[in-house]
């Protein structure tokens, strides 16, 4: 049976900034990574533990790609009302692109929660793109 995610009002997502940063590694076919910095934030009342995201990359050119996978950048954060849990990763793409998605997870009583991620760019260097 499928867990129905249901978004958990006072849960939410920052991205505090996404970075240009040409000396991380980037096969040629997609030369431009990009640092993002996210925050995940429970001011709702309930407790809950992030388990899975997925990320959704859409370039300029039509290309889609899909990330999925377990826990955050290795981790699976357990959040008490009032806390946070704050991380960085990197993108690496062929040209502009637009990403979004969501986190998914569970509340104390083991009910799914999903977050959105807010749509954010990542914008070549001029010309390059």
């Amino acid at each position: 049976m499928k867990t129905a995610f249901q978004e958990l009002p006072g849960l939410k997502v920052e991205v505090e900034k996404v970075v240009f940063v040409p000396q991380l590694e980037a096969p040629p076919e997609k030369p431009f990574p990009f640092a993002y910095f996210i925050h995940i934030i429970n001011q709702s009342t309930e407790t809950i533990s992030i388990l899975a995201r997925k990320w959704i990359l859409r370039d300029v050119i039509g290309e889609l790609v899909v990330v999925e996978g377990s826990g955050v950048v290795g981790e699976k954060p357990t959040l008490s009302p009032g806390e946070r849990f704050s991380y960085n990763s990197y993108h690496v793409v062929a040209s502009d692109s637009e990403v979004t998605g969501a986190f998914f997870g569970v509340n104390s009583d083991g009910k799914g929660i999903r977050v959105k991620i807010p749509t954010f760019s990542l914008t070549c260097p001029s010309g390059k793109g």
